[in-house]
């Protein structure tokens, strides 16, 4: 009889790492390049044809980076959450919810103050929206002991009903002719694109402060090593006197609040009126579990990887117009890299052992 051991690997050094993100990446494209070639499309043809729509032009380099910021900000506060293990795979609603509280800041308070002063009270909102709104599931998991995984999921569902109940109700504009949508927000509150792009910088340069923010707070402070001893040893957390309640309320607080300062910057930065939530977000809170999953939930390294899937986000258009392939085709192209990603990950960190015992009769 075959029985496999698993054990923890020692001395993990740095290139061991590198190499295993190496060969993950190399194995998950091996496993695209099948579901191409069984789909009856070269996969050669395929993949250059992704990476050459988002990297190969001066137009696909300009949506990379506004695919990009969104990615950033929500795959930081990722980061964050995963390192403590919570799995926090509600930021889809989180980013909504921030929409939703940034949008009614712009609608009822844009017309009244400046830009100077209304944009940064709407990215105040998207962040205490998304922070609320990840709270939550920290209460239910802390108190109640009911599953983050399934609570954050969960939710994702009720803010996307939330969501379409306000646009079709109470919220639908009055200058849209019976359209499921807002009122335009007023032009002091539309954040301003770099001229040929719709790059929205204000949005740009908070993600990548904030990253920068949450790589030192992980590494360099009292509650980055908090975060870590939680994620690594949760009794031991308890037993060394870290208050496991406060700092993962923080933890989450901070996590939804990036997915929350991403949702308002899609709404004044390219759409500039609330519609339904799958108009809003691309899909941003799922890829980005991704995104901080290659960057190995590492805030400085959360940008590359975030331009990476940006990337995949923006050639996958691509094929679907060029080859013909329909819009899921990338959600199994980044399915299929997380999933080796996080096998690689496993055999980094442990090891197996093979032992072949006879059969007792």
């Amino acid at each position: 009889m075959l029985k496999i051991k698993v054990t923890d690997r020692i001395d993990i050094l740095p290139r061991h790492s590198f190499l295993s993100l190496v060969f993950s990446l190399a194995a998950g494209l091996l496993a695209i390049s099948l579901i191409f070639l069984f789909s009856g499309v070269n996969p050669l043809y395929a993949i250059a044809k992704i990476f050459s729509g988002s990297f190969g032009s001066m137009y696909g380099l300009k949506e990379t980076v506004t695919k990009a910021i969104p990615l950033i900000l929500i795959a930081g506060g990722l980061t964050l959450a995963f390192r403590a293990k919570f799995w926090n795979i509600g930021a889809e609603s989180q980013l909504l919810m921030g929409a939703i509280f940034g949008t009614w800041v712009g609608l009822n308070w844009g017309p009244h103050l400046p830009a100077a002063i209304i944009v940064p009270l709407m990215f105040l909102a998207g962040f205490i929206g998304g922070a609320l709104w990840g709270l939550i599931p920290a209460i239910l998991k802390i108190k109640f002991s009911i599953n983050e995984v399934i609570s954050t999921l969960m939710m994702n569902y009720i803010c996307n009903e939330f969501m379409t109940l306000l646009i079709v109700g109470p919220w639908r504009g009055k200058t849209k002719f019976g359209f499921p949508y807002t009122d335009d927000l007023p032009l002091s509150a539309i954040l301003s694109l770099i001229p040929g792009s719709r790059i929205h910088y204000a949005t740009l340069l908070v993600a990548v402060v904030t990253v920068i923010m949450l790589g030192i707070a992980v590494y360099k402070t009292r509650f980055g090593y908090e975060v870590r001893v939680i994620g690594e040893n949760p009794d031991a957390a308890k037993y060394s006197g870290i208050d496991f309640f406060k700092t993962t309320l923080i933890i989450m607080a901070i996590s939804g609040g990036a997915a929350g300062l991403a949702g308002i910057g899609e709404v004044a930065g390219i759409h500039h009126y609330l519609s339904y939530p799958e108009s809003i977000s691309s899909g941003y809170g799922y890829t980005a579990i991704i995104v901080a999953w290659l960057a190995k939930l590492n805030p400085f390294y959360v940008i590359l990887s975030a331009f990476f899937f940006a990337g995949i986000l923006v050639g996958g258009d691509a094929i679907q117009i060029s080859l013909g392939l329909p819009a899921a085709t990338v959600q199994i192209f980044n399915g299929t890299l997380l999933v080796f990603l996080i096998m690689g990950d496993f055999f980094l960190k442990n090891q197996l052992t093979f032992q072949w015992r006879p059969k007792r009769n």
